[in-house]
């Protein structure tokens, strides 16, 4: 994969302290990941509940509970951040 790859986070709404949003606080470690391997995201709302997709080159390339994200941080200890990084890498 080129090291600069645009890629979209989409991301579904997710209960937090009794309220549904699209919250992208448990986002933050995935973003500096994916920034820190040189890739360029942008955020888009779906409506699939506490879903996140990676899509690069309009295919899905990793999908994860949302939930299961650390919140905030830089994504370095997240092994699922790390999951995420290493299927865009692998994408193509």
């Amino acid at each position: 994969m080129p090291l600069r790859a645009l890629v979209t986070i989409r991301h579904g709404p997710y209960e937090s302290c009794g309220v549904v949003d699209y919250s992208t606080s448990r986002l933050q470690g995935l973003q500096a990941m994916l920034e820190a391997n040189g890739h360029h995201w942008i955020l888009e709302q779906f409506l699939d509940w506490n879903t996140v997709e990676l899509i690069v080159k309009g295919e899905s390339v990793f999908k994860c509970n949302i939930i299961d994200l650390d919140f905030g941080g830089d994504g370095k200890l997240d092994p699922i951040c790390k999951n995420a990084a290493r299927a865009v890498r692998n994408a193509y």
